[in-house]
């Protein structure tokens, strides 16, 4: 995918909301901020620390970035947490 396919495909996105399908197969939109908890150490967050997300982004490589507290981390550092 080159950068022209890319911002064609953002233009349809949003920075404020992520898609999510949950753990009973619910597709559910996830509106910013929503709640992650950390899953190890990173930067300036602790292991187990409840954060929240404030802007979701992708980068050129289509991989999800969370903006938490002005900072951008991969999304695979946190688990998402849902109130049901």
């Amino acid at each position: 995918m080159n950068k022209k396919d890319i911002a064609d495909l953002l233009r349809y996105s949003s920075p404020n909301e992520l898609y999510i399908v949950s753990y009973t197969n619910k597709l559910r939109c996830l509106v910013c901020p929503f709640k992650v908890k950390v899953i190890k150490p990173i930067g300036i967050l602790k292991q187990k620390q409840i954060v929240y997300v404030s802007e979701v982004k992708i980068t050129l490589e289509l991989v999800t970035i969370y903006v938490i507290k002005g900072f951008a981390y991969y999304y695979y550092h946190f688990d998402i947490i849902i109130d049901e």
